[in-house]
């Protein structure tokens, strides 16, 4: 039976999830009473945020020119912050089906997917979806295409998720134009891991594409990254139910389960190859994916009961399983002063931050106290040392730092022609490069911006569709490293540093950061029958101050009559018991605090 591997991409939320539903009844793969909306989305997230988060694989066949086809799919994630799954499902296939709206146009996230799969070899079909809708203009799209991703206008096929209208054509597309995958070229096995997740009761679940030889039940395999060897006892395919094999041949797409307890003992990218009859070569396998922020995670109730241990314990029990079934995040334990114990968390990008946070409070039943995100910093020593720094209190001293080195990322952004201006503004307003501006179609143009990533990481999709009405759109990749004017803020209260809120910004902008977190801060910390200095300093230089004010008590109200001296007597006493009640006394800054500056958007 001929094969045909192929992955479904496509910008966020212009219908893949619903495009492989169709195809999944187009195929009879599910029936008429089992079928649901977004049925390869398992996650109550993925349904709720319309999102996909998981690429999903599934096996189907269909009848072309008579002959039956085996098509094996995947549907990939269409957000920015999970292009890792959309390049490791490219990797097992031979194709992609590039989908895209027919009332939005190419979208940014669109054309780094397809980038990404002409940068993979892959044959691309062309689809403009949602025609079935009042301000579809199918044409347009196509010429848009064509203009700006060189794929014929004459080659996209209209469909209509929604309404099944055009997915018998693209079915007879994909058999007609995708390639034959390549035959084997040696005799021992070899399968690619292009996913795993974890499954309480059969351990690891190995999602593999077989591109020499096959796999049995039964066969002792190796893994050749780890050298860890497991025997096989179940194959099988995704239908999309579960359906057990006896085997899986080359060229074709499958789940093995061997066993296996941790995920660690799996990687992605591995190679799998019998343990008899082993591979002299590994496949080409996969970059590990770069986390680039960083937030940290605190038990919510560990401030205030410190000496609870059984809320850190359930939070690291959550995080641990959940890695279980996402290996693009990491995490380290870390205390802080002000919050207790916690965890320092690497992220792919702030949906992924967002995505993690949810999953652990649903998914392990904690609550989650977040700090500020960050991202990575390289610093150079005076030793020419490079040192890589997630967290500014992680900071050398400043005499042994010859240069601080921040990450940029190339930005583009698709846009209406109306907005150009004012996108410029903000990118100017971020520190960012103008590198090139591209015409899309009439009425949309893609502008090109080299901008620092700390840049960009707190509001700057919010004010880009504020400013666009929800028109424009952005897609990220990091470029370099690159040295600037960059300089650690330390908050000071009553002269003490407080580690926890201190930031690795621009000079340019440490006194309007420093002082926005001073204002902040001085709303939250109660007052003292002392004066409370709250200051923002860089190295050694205070470069904004905010005051809270004492208290004052009134000493004097008792005096109703009597000579002035017994007044004064008073007051002398009062001021010198302020004066040593600030030189002894501490300021407890509540949880609240902290929590309130976290969002450093201004």
């Amino acid at each position: 039976m001929p094969i045909r591997n192929f992955s479904i991409i496509a910008h966020i939320d212009h219908g893949k999830s619903t495009l492989a539903d169709r195809l999944l009844q187009a195929t009879r793969a599910v029936s008429d009473r089992e079928a649901r909306e977004q049925l390869l989305d398992s996650m109550d997230l993925e349904r709720e945020r319309g999102i996909t988060i998981k690429a999903s694989a599934v096996t189907v066949s269909h009848h072309c020119d008579g002959q039956d086809y085996q098509l094996n799919f995947i549907d990939t994630p269409g957000h920015v912050d999970f292009t890792y799954e959309v390049s490791r499902a490219l990797t097992a296939c031979e194709g992609a089906v590039l989908v895209v709206d027919s009332t939005q146009g190419v979208e940014a996230q669109t054309v780094a997917n397809a980038y990404l799969a002409i940068g993979s070899d892959l044959d691309l079909i062309p689809v403009v979806n949602k025609i079935d809708l009042p301000a579809a203009d199918p044409d347009r799209v196509a010429m848009e295409i064509e203009s700006v991703l060189g794929l014929p206008a004459e080659d996209c096929i209209y469909c209509s998720a929604k309404t099944g209208q055009g997915i018998a054509e693209l079915l007879d597309a994909i058999c007609r134009m995708l390639p034959d995958p390549r035959p084997a070229t040696i005799n021992e096995t070899r399968a690619l891991i292009f996913d795993s997740h974890y499954d309480e009761y059969r351990g690891v679940i190995v999602y593999v594409r077989v591109f020499d030889g096959a796999l049995k039940i039964g066969d002792r395999i190796r893994m050749m990254g780890t050298g860890t060897t497991w025997t096989i006892t179940e194959l099988g395919i995704n239908t999309p139910q579960p359906q057990k094999v006896t085997q899986i041949g080359t060229s074709e797409v499958g789940y093995l389960v061997a066993s296996i307890k941790t995920l660690e003992d799996v990687r992605v990218g591995d190679t799998i190859t019998l343990d008899k009859y082993p591979a002299s070569e590994a496949l080409p396998g996969y970059e590990e994916p770069q986390q680039m922020v960083f937030c940290d995670f605190y038990p919510a109730t560990a401030a205030a009961e410190s000496s609870k241990k059984s809320d850190f314990e359930a939070l690291r029990e959550a995080i641990e399983k959940l890695r279980l079934n996402d290996a693009s995040f990491t995490y380290e334990v870390q205390h802080s002063e002000a919050l207790g114990f916690g965890f320092r968390c690497g992220f792919l990008g702030l949906l992924h931050m967002e995505i993690v946070q949810e999953r652990l409070e649903r998914e392990g039943g904690v609550e989650i106290v977040q700090t500020a995100p960050t991202v990575t910093y390289q610093v150079l020593t005076i030793d020419d040392e490079v040192v890589e720094i997630h967290n500014p209190a992680d900071l050398p001293d400043p005499a042994q730092i010859k240069e601080i080195r921040e990450p940029l990322v190339k930005i583009e952004i698709i846009c209406p022609d109306d907005n150009i201006g004012d996108m410029m503004s903000l990118c100017d307003s971020r520190r960012g490069v103008f590198q090139s501006q591209q015409f899309i179609s009439e009425g949309r143009q893609m502008l090109v911006f080299e901008i620092p990533l700390a840049e960009i990481i707190y509001d700057f999709y919010d004010k880009l569709k504020s400013i666009t009405r929800g028109y424009g759109t952005m897609d990220y990749e990091i470029t370099e490293f690159r040295a600037d004017s960059l300089a650690k803020v330390s908050i000071l209260v009553n002269g003490a540093p407080v580690e926890a809120l201190s930031l690795i910004c621009h000079r340019e902008n440490a006194e309007k950061r420093g002082r926005s977190m001073l204002l902040k801060l001085r709303k939250q910390i109660d007052r003292h029958q002392f004066e409370i200095a709250l200051q923002a300093a860089i190295g050694g230089k205070i470069i904004a101050r905010e005051t809270v004010k004492a208290v004052r008590k009134n000493v004097t109200a008792k005096c109703y009559g009597g000579d002035i001296t017994r007044k004064r007597k008073l007051l002398e006493k009062q001021k010198a018991g302020k004066k040593r009640m600030k030189s002894v006394g501490s300021v407890q800054i509540p949880q609240e605090a902290f929590l309130s500056i976290l969002d450093q958007s201004e």
